[in-house]
């Protein structure tokens, strides 16, 4: 019998592919895991040289403008004081298509943040999407393989995306969404934006709390019908861009409305599931909105390679007042993002114009590399700790201790309802909206050839709402056996 076991490159087999290795149920992840170490190494070094994932972009600069003032959560400088303007820059983007590709195509939209703080640039890298596809970094290499081209035909493959889906029903809410009106927006400015994540707010007197970012458009939802989306996509494949840059050069100027939620750290342990989970929202009911200011972008690029494709965000690039999270998702982001940018830009890639402090002095040890474009530190210190006037560490910036335990082990969330959220969706659309879905959904999974996989994913949509798993069961003419 042929051994078809999955290895590491080294050739020693892995165990388990589908869970990072925590320090319990919710981690954190430890840095002992070489498997997951390796893959997201290994994912972002796979192109050359655009980014592996959210190559096409559009970007624009702005400023965010406090309107309410947080500081009982949050001790983050650029967020103290109702009226306070940081200037900012933003980078909408595909995920899957590669620097060429069309703008009107059905996927999610990234949504990166780059605020040039007094105490350091602050990034916050997100989606047009509150969810996502997967809640372990672990699975993201294999995730990204499935929305790219197949190695032998280079064709997109709805084997692989609805074979992988169909296999990882945590996916379930995300493709519910990416399949509504909403997975094709109209423009770049007719879109929410979400931090997706849980983050962690950290006030000056150290106490904390879980945050949610949700940026809602002032401009007003819109989404492009499939038909029109498609006709776009070849007529005029930077729509999306065009779009973007003229609003602005004429002066209508796009704006979003910041809210947060805001739960008690106390909460996660008891809320009804792990609020860590990016697969899942968190209930407005339970923690409200709460308006924080309003972002507005009015300045196009002067450059575009200098100043978009040059842009690097990292979840990574924290302020005082703003810290991780456990969630799996993003623990493993803070690695790859600026792995991705130290392949993909370069070692020294925060020194570029767009990417380095505005408002702040980067004042470090870390010297050379590829493509150093200042003066490299001059002469000052090159070591801490040094006796000679150099940079000190400061310990009132140390991030807020929590509390972790458990064995380390692969270990997967303990919360496994991947349905009811879906379903809750799914009962929140309008009869015109349902059929819309629907068709979207057969539309999608009609070339896939192997009924072994429909029929998989028809009983993930069942689980959600029984309406729903028979309507695309309906449309793609198979019969759902009980589930």
């Amino acid at each position: 019998m042929t051994n078809n076991n999955l290895t590491t490159s080294w050739g020693a087999p892995v165990g388990d592919n589908q869970n990072s290795l925590t320090a319990g149920p919710r981690g954190p992840v430890l840095i002992q895991d070489v498997h997951l170490l390796e893959k997201l190494a290994h994912f972002n070094r796979e192109r050359v040289p655009e980014r592996v994932v959210h190559a096409k972009g559009a970007g624009a600069h702005g400023y965010f403008e406090v309107t309410n003032d947080l500081s009982k959560y949050t001790k983050a400088a650029f967020l103290n004081s109702v009226g306070k303007r940081t200037p900012m820059f933003a980078r909408f983007s595909t995920v899957a298509g590669e620097l060429g590709s069309s703008d009107t195509v059905r996927d999610p939209r990234g949504f990166a943040l780059k605020f040039y703080t007094e105490e350091g640039n602050y990034d916050l890298v997100g989606n047009n999407t509150p969810v996502f596809f997967i809640r372990d970094a672990i699975k993201f290499p294999d995730f990204i393989h499935t929305q790219k081209r197949h190695p032998q035909t280079h064709l997109k493959s709805p084997n692989a995306v609805w074979d992988f889906w169909s296999l990882s029903p945590e996916s379930l809410h995300q493709v519910s969404i990416l399949m509504s009106d909403r997975g094709i927006p109209a423009t770049l400015r007719h879109m929410h934006g979400f931090g997706s994540h849980t983050f962690k707010w950290v006030n000056a007197e150290g106490q904390a709390v879980w945050v949610k970012y949700h940026f809602k458009t002032e401009q007003g939802i819109q989404n492009l019908d499939t038909e029109l989306a498609a006709k776009l996509a070849a007529d005029n494949p930077d729509y999306h861009t065009e779009d973007l840059f003229n609003a602005i050069d004429q002066g209508d100027f796009p704006v979003w409305k910041l809210h947060v939620q805001i739960m008690p750290l106390a909460d996660a342990n008891t809320y009804r599931f792990d609020p860590f989970d990016v697969t899942k929202v968190w209930s407005q009911k339970d923690y409200p909105l709460i308006e924080v200011g309003r972002m507005v972008l009015d300045r196009n690029p002067d450059n575009y390679f200098a100043e978009v494709e040059q842009a690097t965000f990292s979840p990574g690039s924290f302020v005082p007042g703003v810290e991780a999270s456990p969630d799996k998702m993003l623990q493993g982001r803070l690695f790859a993002y600026g792995d991705a940018h130290r392949y993909r830009v370069g070692a020294n890639h925060n020194a570029l114009p767009i990417n380095c402090p505005h408002a702040a002095k980067v004042n470090n040890n870390q010297r050379d590399g590829l493509m150093r474009p200042d003066n490299n530190g001059g002469s000052s210190v090159y070591y801490e700790p040094n006796s000679y006037g150099g940079a000190t560490e400061s310990p009132k910036h140390q991030p807020v201790a929590f509390e972790v335990s458990g064995q380390a082990d692969s270990v997967a969330y303990d919360e496994a309802d991947h349905y009811s959220q879906a379903g809750d969706l799914y009962r929140l659309l309008s009869k015109d909206e349902r059929t819309r879905l629907v068709q979207n959904i057969v539309g999608a999974m009609t070339p896939v050839d192997k009924d072994e996989i429909k029929l998989r994913q028809i009983a993930h949509f069942y689980k959600a709402d029984p309406e729903y798993g028979q309507r695309v069961a309906d449309g793609l003419g198979l019969y759902v056996p009980e589930v």
